[in-house]
């Protein structure tokens, strides 16, 4: 499905994503080297398992990341002109390897842009849920949207 126009979004909308992804040790270490967060938590099993978690970590961007990420097909995609920011990041629960993730979207406010015909800003609600129903991630996210093209004569 392709994203919605700004006129389609309304207050309160909730979106159960279809999609889920099961992260796996590899995503981890990989996301933490690629963007030189050396943390041992994440990277490092024997370190990790000597924490009150007894185990590696996910880093807690790449959960971020993928949360956002797995709501693009049913929200934004191809309709949207950027992410404007998030704020409320919050992670309540940890993230391991082999732990599947699946997202919910709650639109919070659509209005138009005050500078920019055609276009206005749609502020979503993201939360991440693992496979026992614990919510691991959330957010709350602006983006910049595009209205609904006139239609070509």
């Amino acid at each position: 499905m392709a994203g919605l126009w700004l006129e389609e979004f309304e207050e309160d909308m909730v979106f159960n994503h279809d999609l889920s992804r099961t992260v796996t040790e590899y995503d981890n270490i990989h996301f933490s080297l690629m963007t030189m967060n050396v943390q041992p938590l994440h990277i490092d099993a024997d370190f990790a398992a000597k924490t009150e978690w007894g185990k590696p970590l996910v880093n807690s961007l790449f959960t971020l990341g993928l949360m956002i990420g797995m709501t693009v097909a049913d929200t934004t995609l191809g309709t949207t002109v950027a992410n404007l920011g998030m704020t409320d990041v919050i992670f309540p629960k940890p993230v391991f390897h082999g732990d599947t993730i699946k997202t919910r979207t709650t639109v919070k406010k659509v209005r138009p842009s005050k500078t920019r015909p055609g276009q206005g800003i749609v502020t979503f609600f993201h939360e991440a849920i693992n496979q026992h129903g614990d919510v691991v991630a959330s957010c709350e996210r602006a983006a910049l949207m595009r209205s609904r093209p006139e239609k070509q004569a």
